[in-house]
């Protein structure tokens, strides 16, 4: 499991210009099971994203199709997570 941490390294104006296809590409993630969260930092200075069922290699590569990333708005700091203690509702997001 990762931990995606993006930091906006341009003004909000040029990251709204890319929000929508931003959106998009969490929305491809999300269908195929390997985003379990995904939102925006308070104050707006950038997001967070919470992955799973990939590997360290896979998500780099995931990174790499995100319109933040292609157009460099942001960037990503990647922290691998084991879970070992959570609450039960949490119990589905972990990998056995």
């Amino acid at each position: 499991m990762f931990i995606i941490s993006l930091s906006y390294k341009k003004d909000l104006s040029e990251v709204d210009k890319f929000i929508e296809s931003h959106i998009l590409f969490l929305d491809k993630y999300y269908s195929e099971k390997k985003f379990i969260f995904s939102g925006r930092k308070n104050p707006r200075t950038g997001g967070v994203i919470l992955v799973r069922n990939v590997d360290r290699d896979t998500l780099q590569e995931i990174i790499k199709q995100d319109p933040f990333y292609q157009n460099e708005i942001a960037d990503y700091d990647i922290t691998e997570v084991i879970p070992t203690k959570y609450d039960e509702d949490f119990k589905i997001f972990i990998e056995k």
